[in-house]
């Protein structure tokens, strides 16, 4: 089976450094509001609505980026992580990785789905904070979960 859109496996290892640490720091920066000063920076934005102040639009506006560096180091490990190849990639993996891919979706939105019926207002605002980062989350989880259970069931076989 072709998987031309898949990542090098080289790329597996670069992902699992950037996606563990930025982990501990986006816990750190979501639940407990934590930023380095500096990291202050006068940025271009297309369109910002601070709390208090004036919005910007398409001009640059003075904010911590913590939050969004944070955010994008997660982001480019868990996809490297995700959608890197296996050192021998087979049709196991393939469908292995696919099948994780849609039960992923599927709970994602099943939660999505839920949080829209019984969460409310700013906290509704977070719940689609954690959602962009899930997905990867909960595909991530499962596909090594079954890659893990497998070796460990073809193990106890031999």
């Amino acid at each position: 089976m072709k998987t031309n859109l898949l990542f090098p496996n080289r790329f597996k290892i670069i992902g699992w450094v950037l996606l563990i640490p930025s982990t501990i720091l986006g816990i750190a920066v979501f639940f407990f509001d934590v930023e380095f000063d500096f990291l202050k920076f006068k940025v271009f934005a297309i369109y910002s609505e601070p709390l208090l102040g004036k919005d910007t639009v398409m001009g640059f506006t003075k904010i911590n980026i913590t939050l969004t560096i944070t955010g994008l180091l997660f982001l480019i490990g868990a996809l490297f992580v995700a959608f890197s190849k296996e050192k021998h990639e087979d049709e196991f993996i393939a469908k292995t990785r696919l099948e994780s891919l849609v039960w992923a979706t599927y709970i994602n939105y099943a939660i999505l789905i839920f949080c829209l019926l019984f969460i409310y207002e700013l906290a509704f605002l977070y719940v689609l904070v954690g959602n962009m980062f899930t997905i990867l989350i909960f595909f991530i989880l499962r596909f090594y979960y079954i890659l893990y259970k497998t070796n460990k069931s073809l193990k106890n076989e031999k």
